[in-house]
């Protein structure tokens, strides 16, 4: 499936590094609440993503009004800065020490600037390595875009929660995960922490192994008593070098957790038997 990014011919600037795009200013955010959101479609109209993401966004987008686009009408449109964009971009961190290309989902503003990487980014959240197939994520579409409407409407309320490192006051709610049962994939998990015997070492609360589509229908559901983990990692890419984990409640669209780690020898692919010691406190 090709995404949305300067690697295809109809966008003209790929979104590289996130660590290059400004911090988000509140007056950025106060823009958004008033703008309409243009959600960009992918060229392929049967694309999974296409199917998800226009199913979750008529479902459950109620921040701002909303219209569904090309990728052409984004790049033609992408300069009017009374206008948001949902978007799923590829972006790659230069900076690492191996830098594979990242799928994000981002809603970002208008401006009229020639790079993408100057386009205001008020909320991003990492979906997957680029060559990955689509439903490593798209199960939790729905899910992501109502956190990211939970994270913009609290920035909005208190400006004082933007930082470089965005979702890392939500690890404040770590303390209540335990209070709830656990959902995750297997592929999710780091090799050494996937027999449930090894989970059961390391955290002591209620947790399940289940499949994605459990996962979505709790989503769908909006189950108070499930958070589940989405976890981004290479899943046998050429090019290995972040994991980042989130843990997300599927009735209130909070983030309990966030973390992000690089890839080693002691550092797996998944959630790592480390996080499990932080959230078993």
């Amino acid at each position: 499936m090709k995404k949305l990014s300067l690697i295809i011919g109809l966008v003209a600037i790929t979104l590289w590094a996130m660590a290059q795009r400004n911090l988000v200013r509140p007056e950025d955010v106060k823009a958004f609440m008033a703008s309409t959101t243009y959600v960009v479609l992918e060229n392929n109209p049967t694309s999974e993503f296409n199917i998800e993401i226009r199913e979750a966004v008529e479902r459950s987008w109620k921040i701002t009004p909303y219209k569904f686009i090309t990728a052409k009408e984004f790049n033609d449109m992408r300069k009017d800065i009374d206008k948001s964009f949902l978007v799923l971009i590829q972006m790659r961190f230069d900076k690492d020490k191996i830098a594979p290309t990242y799928n994000f989902l981002s809603v970002s503003m208008g401006a009229a600037v020639s790079k993408i990487t100057d386009m205001p980014d008020i909320c991003s959240v990492p979906l997957s390595y680029k060559d990955l197939p689509d439903d490593t994520y798209t199960y939790k579409l729905e899910g992501i875009i109502r956190f990211m409407q939970n994270y913009i409407n609290a920035i909005n309320d208190n400006p004082k929660l933007i930082k470089k490192d965005a979702f890392k006051f939500y690890n404040k709610n770590m303390k209540q995960i335990k209070s709830k049962e656990l959902w995750v994939t297997e592929s999710a998990l780091e090799k050494n922490v996937r027999p449930l015997a090894e989970i059961r070492k390391v955290y002591k609360f209620n947790i399940k192994v289940v499949n994605p589509e459990d996962i979505q229908k709790a989503i769908l559901e909006k189950n108070p008593n499930v958070l589940y983990l989405h976890k981004v990692g290479p899943e046998g890419s050429r090019l290995q070098w972040r994991v980042w984990k989130m843990i997300l409640g599927a009735g209130d669209d909070q983030l309990y957790y966030f973390d992000m780690h690089t890839i080693s020898k002691s550092k797996g692919d998944g959630f790592l038997a480390k996080d499990f010691a932080k959230i078993n406190k």
